[in-house]
């Protein structure tokens, strides 16, 4: 079965830093794109950044271009996501999702299901 799991969320103040980590089980890293995505309470879900299989190309939703920081380490089967300069805005609940392809910064073919996500919440 073809899994994330989520972690590194948590409580920090505005112009913060954190960086989340996204687990693969059940399949390689390596030949999958990968995406997170956040929701904000009372908001839809929406995609803020996908980093592509190879090369690899890194893409970025304008709310987060110049903060935010794509990666991937497919020798430990894990994605990141390094957020920095937080602001309130970007409190939601993280999520990550393993797929076939960036549409920019959207993931496109997405291959696993939602996992728990992971809390980042951004206050003073």
């Amino acid at each position: 079965q073809l899994q994330v799991v989520e972690s590194g969320g948590g409580l920090v103040q505005p112009g913060g830093s954190l960086r989340l980590s996204c687990a693969a089980s059940g399949f390689t890293l390596d030949y999958y794109a990968m995406g997170w995505f956040r929701q904000a309470p009372g908001k839809e879900r929406e995609g803020v950044s996908c980093i592509s299989s190879s090369v690899p190309d890194t893409y970025y939703a304008d709310s987060v271009k110049g903060r935010f920081t794509i990666s991937r380490d497919n020798a430990n089967n894990t994605a990141y996501l390094h957020l920095n300069s937080l602001k309130p805005e970007d409190t939601a609940v993280y999520y990550c999702a393993a797929g076939g392809y960036c549409g920019a910064y959207l993931l496109g073919a997405a291959l696993t299901s939602w996992g728990q996500g992971t809390q980042v919440t951004v206050s003073s």
